[in-house]
């Protein structure tokens, strides 16, 4: 049996571990996991930049990794504690964004300012318990190499947005985006696709 398993076995040590990485009733790490043992378990590919003013709500018992030449703009917050935060090569994460796993972003990806994509929810359906208390789902988000997520948008857990797709400013993304289509609204639909016979975008009607 793994650590990690006789760990999950026993739900008082589980508890006590759980106390020693983050303060009762917080997201953050504390100061000692940021710096004794992040560091050495995740990733961070050569040029890959983390700036000043990002909060890093990174835990190690969840993966974490940045891909080269790849960046997290001031004021994000990045959160693992759920799921696995996978950053591809080559991609921007823009001001004020927020990223919560389980969540792949590929290379070459554009996150643009105040963007939320996250794959946790909170259950709501038994109106008999406060939904604080009620349990998290998670659903991964995928998304694929050489989109661009335009301002404002909120990707849903659970969603998968194709290669080379964009997403409007302010979009809604509640279902799949299929490889190359412009989506847009809320909740977002594809609004274009592009016509390889053609060799141009196409509105969809």
């Amino acid at each position: 049996m793994s650590l990690k398993a006789k760990i999950d076995a026993n739900p008082r040590l589980k508890k006590f571990i759980h106390w020693m990485l983050i303060p009762a009733g917080e997201a953050r790490p504390r100061f000692w996991v940021k710096l004794l043992v992040n560091p050495f378990i995740h990733h961070k590919g050569k040029g890959a930049k983390v700036r000043r003013y990002t909060r890093m709500d990174v835990l190690p018992f969840n993966k974490f990794s940045l891909g080269s030449k790849s960046t997290i703009e001031n004021f994000c917050t990045v959160n693992n504690g759920v799921g696995d935060v996978i950053i591809g090569d080559n991609t921007l994460v823009g001001m004020s964004g927020v990223i919560i796993g389980p969540i792949n972003i590929g290379n070459n990806v554009i996150f643009a300012q105040n963007i939320v994509a996250s794959g946790l929810n909170h259950e709501y359906r038994d109106v008999t318990i406060p939904i604080l208390q009620q349990k998290i789902i998670v659903s991964p988000i995928i998304i694929e190499d050489d989109c661009w997520i335009a301002a404002n948008a909120v990707i849903t857990a659970g969603v998968t947005i194709g290669k080379h797709s964009v997403i409007a400013a302010a979009a809604v993304v509640t279902k799949n985006v299929p490889a190359y289509s412009v989506a847009a609204g809320n909740p977002a639909r594809v609004i274009k696709k592009f016509d390889f016979d053609s060799n141009e975008w196409v509105s969809v009607k």
